[in-house]
């Protein structure tokens, strides 16, 4: 139960409970009371001098808090006698204000209180503000890293009264004994506080039977493959705010369709295993995708044309672009990118604009045009309105927005060998200027890998998993690397293993092993599930294993249940609002395709009756706001995860936003970020969890109404990284860029960009390669690098030509 202040309704206190209150408000009055004897109602509060009413001799400031802050702002600290209760409160101002802020927190020493990791807390203290330009901050004792900043809790209104402020605090994160919070002024003007209180809010959970050897479906979770195959082959997942699933297939990589201009979408409804066609107007094969602030979703680019098996043409990238609107089942037409683009990412951006980057272009280049989708206009911007780097960031690159409105290339992507330099780095798409990030291992084995930002999104921590190289094919690894993006230098740190599953002869993984095509989910408990996978990237070999990852321990939780369906190459997992999973698709290197449609119930739908969210104040969500629920039994958490837009282990916007609480019996207030970078706008899924892990079935909000983008509060820790300039001008890079070899079943050592030699020759003497090449139109070829082909034999650096052919 919170904390609240006596009320006319209360019990009338005793006469010795009175003098004894009296007593102690007087000696704490004179500086006289040490703070180890505060009153015993006091005891479940955890603050020391909670009314700010000791002083410190020296500083004349309240013992056990400090002026705290940073940035350039002018600012004052008062004692003042216009307190909530007793005499003392604490008054902020700002008279200017260009960065930062300035709050009253309580040391960082003996003074914060201490804390246990799994339990949370309710924070609360009194105010006035002139301002709305206040945020409810915390920071953490980590036992290796110090003290370090947390997260803000809530954004609060202005208040010209004294106004109670109450939130929970997420889940404390192991190695941590201490925290401290308070109230952080951030814009001209004042803000007095009063009157702090925490208690231990934890609910204790039932022993859990999993630690005991337990292997029910509470503990491992249980998949289910569905009576009804998929219509269309599922290259593509994206989860509709109706509930429904998009599942896009295009020509679905089948070079007979493609011909045929057999393209095929279809609409996933889960609540009754349903299907609906609906029209595709070209080959989305490998496109982009991404939710839009409205529901619809953007569709960027897709297939030109595929690479013929006699190299006569590489594979190429539509300029198209549509929308898809669940409101009507279809797709409309756009106007046409820059450029463009076969496995492009699509980046939602925090004022509702989307950045797409990457992939080939029209020619087979890589693409070195970025693309800047405008929402309000509803068109992709010219050139000269969209910002250049002139930079290749590889096909499906994984670029997560951060908290600061920069992107975070975190090395995942398909195909090829990776990008040059360290393989991660933070782009600033408003200046152009790219830091590189260091740390990722077998940065050049990152071939669909999949990187996740954890939740929370405001811890901005990202976990790459898994991975393989397209063009060498050695086994996958199973490395995992760990970046926490608010640090002063950011940098990928070792994480814990993948663990190991076993293949289809049964025989188990051994050494090394892990898997490529990696599927992982977040889920509304706050962990990730990762699924799926194969040990080759040439789509054999598939590996049945599944685990969920605890951001909150750095673990995996191994031996989950398998899905019992092959899920490598062009697969896809998805959470619906129900909590359950989707997973989807399968396409061996033999170009079958499986087309059946798993589903699978986590551990946490096996552990009681789920709370229930019984009603919603409003489904249209401001930043910075307060927002009311009611559910049927108590939780200790909730919030927001972003529909997903999935494939080749490729979701850079998948996202959970931590909701702190204010909790009266079943009525909870939930605090939206002020940061729109944190929870671009869109729909979302709110979820609520009770004390044992299991959550409410979602219901849909709108974050951002139209128009309604907040300002970011941004903390120090987002100062820029050192950046590097960008190499070469516009001129020099706009023609695209040469790729990495067998990337598209192409050798592009040889000849033009947008010449495909075959990465491999159909059967026939090698003598014979370059009659072969000429039949078919080539000519002579430069060698731009090794001559693996001997095509050169002559070695005068032009392949097939005159020495060569007469020498053959």
């Amino acid at each position: 139960m919170p904390y609240r202040p006596p009320g006319p309704a209360r019990a009338r206190p005793t006469r010795t409970r009175l003098l004894l209150t009296a007593l102690l408000l007087f000696t704490a009055a004179l500086g006289l009371g040490p703070l180890g004897t505060q009153s015993a109602t006091a005891a479940s509060n955890l603050v020391k001098n909670p009314g700010l009413e000791v002083l410190d001799g020296p500083s004349r400031f309240p013992q056990c808090f400090e002026k705290s802050g940073w940035g350039d702002n002018d600012f004052s600290f008062t004692v003042t006698d216009d307190a909530h209760s007793g005499s003392r409160a604490v008054r902020i101002e700002l008279t200017r204000r260009a960065a930062g802020d300035r709050k009253t927190m309580m040391l960082e020493n003996s003074c914060a209180p201490q804390v246990t990791p799994g339990r949370q807390y309710d924070l609360s203290f009194w105010y006035r503000s002139s301002t709305p330009d206040v945020a409810f901050t915390l920071f953490r004792h980590d036992t290796t890293q110090g003290w370090v900043y947390w997260t803000d809790l809530r954004t609060l209104p202005q208040s010209a009264g004294w106004t109670r402020t109450e939130v929970r605090t997420p889940v404390i994160p192991p190695n941590t004994d201490q925290i401290t919070w308070g109230g952080a002024l951030y814009g001209v003007g004042t803000l007095t506080t009063d009157d702090y209180a925490m208690t231990d809010a934890t609910v204790p959970a039932a022993p859990d039977p999993c630690t005991t050897g337990g292997t029910g479906p509470e503990c491992r979770g249980r998949w289910s493959v569905q009576s009804a195959n998929s219509p269309v082959r599922a290259i593509h997942s994206v989860l509709l705010h109706t509930g429904k699933v998009l599942l896009i297939a295009g020509s679905g990589n089948d070079r007979g369709a493609f011909a045929a201009g057999t393209f095929r979408t279809s609409l996933f409804d889960p609540a009754t295993g349903t299907y609906t066609d609906i029209p595709t107007p070209e080959d989305f094969f490998c496109a982009g995708h991404v939710q839009l602030p409205d529901g619809r979703v953007l569709v960027v680019g897709g297939n030109k044309d595929y690479a013929a098996p006699d190299g006569s043409v590489g594979y190429k990238g539509l300029r198209t672009s549509y929308v898809f609107d669940p409101a009507q089942n279809r797709y409309t037409k756009v106007n046409d990118m820059l450029a463009g683009h076969w496995y492009p990412s699509a980046t939602a951006m925090g004022n509702g604009d989307v950045i797409a980057l990457g992939g080939l272009g029209e020619d087979s280049a890589g693409t070195v045009v970025n693309e800047h989708f405008s929402y309000a206009g509803n068109k992709w911007l010219p050139m000269g309105e969209a910002r250049q780097a002139w930079s290749f960031w590889g096909l499906y690159p994984s670029m997560i927005l951060l908290q600061d409105g920069r992107l975070f290339y975190t090395g995942s992507h398909v195909f090829g060998g990776g990008l040059p330099g360290t393989g991660a780095s933070v782009y600033d798409y408003g200046t152009g200027t790219i830091s590189e990030v260091p740390g990722l291992r077998k940065k050049d084995e990152r071939d669909q890998s999949m990187s996740v930002l954890l939740p929370p999104a405001q811890d901005q921590k990202v976990l790459t998993m898994g991975g393989g190289n397209h063009t060498v094919s050695p086994d996958a690894h199973r490395l995992t690397d760990l970046i926490d993006m608010k640090a002063a230098a950011p940098q990928y740190l070792p994480g814990p293993d993948l663990p190991q599953g076993h293949y289809a002869n049964g025989s188990p993984q051994t050494g090394t092993q892990g898997k490529v095509y990696v599927s992982a989910v977040i889920l509304p408990d706050g962990t990730v599930l990762e699924t799926g996978g194969a040990l080759h990237t040439y789509r054999e070999d598939p590996v049945f294993e599944a685990s969920l990852y605890d951001p909150a321990t750095n673990t995996f939780q191994a031996g989950l249940a398998t899905d019992p369906v092959p899920r490598t190459y062009h697969s896809s997992s998805t959470l619906l609002p129900d909590g359950r999973v989707l997973s989807i698709g399968d396409n061996p290197g033999d170009g079958s395709f499986d087309q059946r449609v798993s589903i699978y119930e986590p551990p946490y739908l096996f552990k009681g009756a789920r709370p229930q969210i019984t009603s919603l104040a409003s489904t249209r969500w401001t930043y910075g706001t307060s927002q009311r629920v009611t559910v049927d039994k108590p939780v200790v958490k909730a919030s927001l995860i972003r529909p997903a837009a999935v494939t080749h282990s490729s979701d850079p916007n998948q996202r959970y936003v931590d909701l702190p609480m204010t909790v009266d019996g079943n009525t909870v207030d939930l605090s939206l970020t002020s940061n729109p970078n944190l929870a671009p706008p869109g729909w979302y899924m709110l979820s609520v969890v009770d004390a044992n892990g299991v959550p409410s079935v979602a219901k849909w909000v709108r974050v951002g109404s139209e128009g309604q983008v907040a300002a970011a509060r941004v903390q120090s820790f987002a100062d820029e990284l050192r950046p590097s300039a960008t190499q070469g001008s516009a001129h020099e890079h706009h023609q695209g860029v040469r790729m990495a070899e067998g990337f598209d079943g192409c050798d592009h050592a040889y000849g033009r960009i947008d010449q495909c030699v075959p990465w491999t020759f159909p059967k026939m003497p090698r003598a014979e390669r370059c009659a072969w090449l000429l039949g078919k139109g080539y000519g002579r070829l430069k060698v731009h690098g090794r001559d693996r082909h001997h095509l050169d034999r002559d070695k005068d650096g032009i392949a097939c030509g005159k020495g060569d052919v007469r020498r053959s």
